[in-house]
């Protein structure tokens, strides 16, 4: 596998086009009522920012937004109802090494203020993880990403 540098962090990350890119992105968001195209709009969204900032190919990626209940929802002892605020996590699964830190940092930025932009006003305790899992424990339809890799590649 070739790697490139990253100039803005010193990270190795495999050239473009080298391991498909697919990730597997989970949303838990509360929202005060948006309606019912919420989690429609918010699987685009992150489908969309994945694809411009981490490179990954939207044809296998895929979305799972699950709305969840202010009053269930606790920062900091109090609910979100009660905060009178929307909040999300999301957890996208990439490969490791197939971003940079330059990436990830651009794709957490445009996906609070996507957010933000589909949910009204957003608690600041709304978080994100680019789970990065090794090649060898993560893919789809029962192929690792290394395995994919490794049959896209002899020799």
């Amino acid at each position: 596998m070739e790697f490139r540098d990253d100039a803005g962090g010193g990270m190795l990350s495999p050239a473009k086009g080298e391991m498909p890119s697919m990730p597997m992105i989970a949303i838990r968001y509360a929202d005060p009522g948006k309606g019912p195209e919420t989690p429609r709009r918010l699987a685009a969204l992150a489908a969309r920012l994945a694809a411009e900032h981490l490179g990954k190919d939207p044809a296998v990626t895929a979305v799972l937004a699950e709305p969840a209940d202010p009053a269930a929802w606790f920062v900091a002892g109090r609910s979100l109802a009660e905060h009178g605020l929307g909040a999300y996590w999301l957890d996208i699964k990439v490969t490791a090494g197939t971003n940079t830190r330059a990436e990830t940092t651009a794709f957490l930025a445009a996906l609070h203020g996507g957010m933000e932009a589909i949910l009204g006003p957003l608690h600041e305790e709304s978080y994100a993880l680019v789970h990065a899992a090794d090649g060898h424990a993560y893919g789809y339809g029962g192929r690792s990403q290394e395995g994919r890799w490794a049959a896209a590649n002899p020799g």
